[in-house]
């Protein structure tokens, strides 16, 4: 072992036990990058791309005010990639130390070796990946927390106790939980890429069950959170509290409702999942595998004409934030859909090249997406957008994952509430709501001004035209 060899493994001592300082952790992740790219360099490989990752974190739960779990976790791992050629083998270890870097080295080096070459393997090309410049944007993503496990407890504690004090019907809970995370890694490359950064996610949520007395005794469960790379941030644990007592009260008598096709309102916070769905459907793998309904759509309109999807990468605090994506391809904000129309998809080095196309910088997924509508005006709260559901189903949850990507066949379980002339009439669960996916997104009518804006996935509420109901 030679002297430098030395000098990293006396840092990693401190560095193993989380005492590290940030820019010695800064210095000893810049060198281990260095020395894997060189081990694979020195084992013969064309190219290689190595990332080294610390995360740090504290979860506590309670329920019915009792402690139930105190959970630490810290991980760490070093993941290189080797290509010989256009031969490629990938391997990954928690132990930094030289020895075990270079067996890593060598394992995936040894992986290429008997690898079938694919024409499309490759690290990025040198134009795509991000400046050092680039990479070192500050995205203000590092809010580290300073709380100890009896801290969380009491945030915990507070929040059930505010959903306990609701209502008499708020019987029971499922229990509140805090989560404090945070994260590093920096990564490399042969050609000449750098960068990484500090991360950090904080979370406050309770569960809480209401409850009807007598024959049958009805139980009714809601949930409601808050998530802020800032502590600083988030909701206060009484008004989590609150909001989620009040769900899970809003949603005691429920019945079902006749099958039909009816107009369907999906809250926001559920609303996102028809942007995910969107975002599946146009990512490189199912494209280039043909395994979308989307498939050809670039340049083609999927969605109604008064439908906007953008994406910003570069928002502060943002939960998809990122200077690069996870090959160190620089992200840029960028017009998805416009007017309904497709005017890019979300590829990685390796879909783009199947594709023949240019990468996107999504090795990794989206980032920071919004969906809007033209036709939103500023005062269209909930309260307006059921007014223009009218008559049919507002939904508030969803469950089960039937989604087809291929055919774009939608089936979902769901509960929320039965609206009349723009007002809620009643509760509504053991529903079905069906259609396609393709049409859906064509159908969509309008989209609020209430975004709850907690993910990467913004939107208001999104009402559909027509789906299937399947009920009583």
């Amino acid at each position: 072992m030679d002297s430098q060899d030395s000098s990293i493994e006396e840092k990693l001592v401190p560095f193993v036990e989380g005492a590290l300082a940030e820019a010695d952790r800064r210095e000893v992740f810049q060198q281990i990058v260095e020395d894997t790219l060189a081990a694979a360099r020195k084992l013969g490989a064309s190219d290689a791309g190595v990332e080294i990752s610390e995360g740090v974190g504290l979860s506590v739960s309670v329920r019915k005010g009792e402690l139930e779990n105190v959970e630490r976790n810290r991980d760490k791992s070093l993941a290189v990639g080797v290509y010989i050629g256009q031969r490629r083998g990938n391997a990954s270890t928690s132990d930094f130390s030289p020895a075990a870097i270079a067996q890593t080295v060598r394992a995936a080096y040894d992986i290429a070796r008997f690898t079938a070459e694919d024409p499309a393997a490759g690290l990025p090309d040198a134009a795509d990946l991000a400046t050092t410049a680039e990479a070192e944007r500050d995205l203000d993503l590092f809010h580290p927390w300073d709380i100890d496990a009896a801290q969380a407890a009491e945030l915990a504690r507070r929040c059930e106790a505010a959903a306990l004090a609701v209502d008499c019907r708020i019987t029971n809970s499922e229990g509140a939980g805090v989560s404090a995370q945070q994260a590093h890694f920096w990564a490399g490359n042969t050609r000449g890429f750098r960068g990484g950064y500090a991360s950090s996610r904080h979370y406050l949520s309770v569960s809480p069950i209401a409850s009807l007395p007598g024959r049958g005794r009805e139980m009714q469960r809601d949930a409601w959170y808050s998530s802020m790379r800032d502590a600083a941030e988030l909701a206060s644990p009484e008004a989590v509290g609150r909001y989620a007592a009040e769900r899970a009260l809003s949603r005691l008598k429920s019945r079902r409702v006749r099958t039909g096709e009816v107009p369907v309102l999906f809250e926001s916070t559920v609303a996102a999942g028809l942007l995910g769905a969107y975002v599946q459907a146009t990512s490189g793998g199912a494209l280039y595998r043909k395994a979308s309904f989307l498939h050809g759509s670039l340049g083609q309109e999927v969605l109604a004409p008064h439908l906007d999807i953008v994406e910003d990468p570069h928002q502060p605090k943002g939960k998809g934030s990122a200077p690069f994506d996870d090959e160190g391809v620089r992200t840029t904000p960028r017009r998805v859909v416009a007017g309904g129309v497709v005017q890019s998809y979300f590829l990685s080095s390796y879909s783009a090249r199947k594709l023949g196309l240019r990468t996107t910088g999504h090795a990794g997924g989206s980032q920071n997406l919004a969906m809007t509508s033209r036709l939103t005006a500023p005062g269209d709260d909930l309260e307006a957008m059921l007014r223009k559901l009218h008559r049919g189903l507002f939904v508030t949850e969803l469950m089960g994952q039937g989604v087809n990507y291929v055919t774009g066949d939608y089936s979902r379980g769901a509960a929320g509430f039965w609206v009349e002339d723009g007002r809620i009439v009643h509760p509504v669960h053991e529903v079905t709501i069906a259609g396609n996916l393709r049409e859906m997104f064509k159908a969509i009518a309008a989209i609020g001004a209430d975004v709850y804006q907690q993910g990467s996935k913004s939107v208001g509420s999104v009402l559909v035209e027509r789906m299937k109901l399947a009920g009583a």
